[in-house]
């Protein structure tokens, strides 16, 4: 008989611009405090102590050698506790907390912690014989490989997305996330880390977003209208529903994965919203809250558009997203779920409130999950 997943517990680190507070720590010392939070978090909500089976994690650029397996370690959760990476691009750790609801769906009665973790400061430099770059292939030989700005900015001319529109959502973006962060409602998420207590990317104006010039000819996307390249770390604990006790959490109703056209990959989080829609039977005006990953401005507007949901909707990114917040790649999937946690647990949705976490993921793909606020 299949389990039900239910996420108990969710924290993340402040989000720190690659080069900036968070830049001198490593891998899993960013990411081990968060692990510890969220276990502590979830001993509280249930009376019980968390026995996690393993830890899994989503990460992109790091070094190697299982990030996963590294933090646990260091986060003291004892040597009985493995740990597994998850690389699905920008989509990592969303994917890392499908895959721990999955062992739970598939029987496994034990709790896990799921979530992400990426240091664009520390991560290594990459060569082969000798030649630097930046990111292996999405592609194989012969297929369309494009560089994440240039998709973006394919994709705002294939659907006519213009620079004033993609500016006007970033603007947006940082508005609401800087008014979240006043009113507080980031703090409880929060793990302070390294002397950082707040998200450092928050407060482009719109009169500085629209003299921001064009990164190619002929193009509009912007420096502010693609997120900026970030440190961070998100962890969530998920354990089978039977086992929450009182504890409310978010019920892990449906999730999605699919392929698109590796020219265009911003396009991936709408098929993926839609197929997760499918699965839980639902539409997506029964949705109350929605997580996007806002890697780009044309990107995001591209998704909406196609799940014919206004730009300004205020279900979407309620408190701000990736362009105002930053994008930690390995970890921004998982930080979407802490979001929608914070939205709904912590702001205290009342049972069968319902809501929506994706990304879109270089190479052509979507990820998504529905979920449902369970007390």
């Amino acid at each position: 008989m299949s389990e039900t997943a239910i996420v108990l517990a969710a924290r993340r680190t402040p989000i720190g611009t690659r080069s900036r507070a968070l830049a001198g720590v490593t891998l899993e010392h960013l990411v081990a405090p968060v692990l510890r939070a969220a276990v502590q978090d979830a001993e509280a909500a249930t009376g019980a102590d968390v026995e996690v089976a393993d830890v899994v994690l989503g990460n992109c650029m790091g070094p190697g050698g299982n990030p996963a397996r590294v933090a646990a370690l260091a986060a003291g959760l004892g040597v009985q506790v493995p740990g597994m990476t998850v690389d699905r691009q920008c989509g990592s750790g969303l994917a890392a907390v499908l895959a721990a609801a999955q062992a739970i769906e598939a029987g496994d009665r034990r709790p896990r912690i799921a979530g992400g973790v990426e240091s664009a400061s520390t991560a290594p430099t990459r060569s082969v014989d000798g030649a630097a770059y930046g990111r292996a292939p999405f592609t194989p030989e012969g297929w369309t490989d494009p560089d994440m700005v240039r998709a973006a900015d394919a994709l705002a001319t294939a659907d006519a997305i213009s620079r004033p529109r993609q500016d006007a959502h970033a603007a947006r973006s940082h508005r609401r996330a800087a008014a979240a962060r006043d009113a507080g409602r980031f703090q409880a998420e929060l793990v302070p880390l390294a002397g950082a207590r707040a998200d450092d990317a928050i407060g482009v104006s719109a009169p500085l977003l629209a003299r921001l010039p064009a990164l190619f000819p002929e193009g509009t996307v912007t420096a502010g209208t693609a997120t900026r390249i970030s440190d961070g770390a998100a962890a969530l604990v998920l354990a089978p529903q039977q086992a929450r006790g009182t504890a409310p959490g978010l019920l892990i109703r449906a999730h999605a994965v699919i392929g698109c056209d590796p020219a265009l990959p911003g396009i991936g989080a709408a098929p993926a919203i839609q197929g997760a829609l499918d699965r839980a039977q639902l539409r997506i005006r029964d949705i109350a809250a929605i997580e996007i990953v806002e890697a780009f401005a044309a990107q995001s507007l591209a998704v909406l558009d196609r799940l014919g949901v206004a730009e300004d909707d205020p279900r979407v990114c309620a408190d701000g997203g990736a362009l105002a917040l930053g994008h930690p790649w390995g970890a921004s999937g998982a930080i979407s779920m802490v979001r929608l946690f914070s939205r709904l647990i912590r702001g205290g949705a009342p049972t069968g409130t319902t809501g929506v976490a994706a990304a879109s993921i270089g190479g052509g793909m979507g990820i998504a999950a529905v979920v449902e606020v369970i007390r």
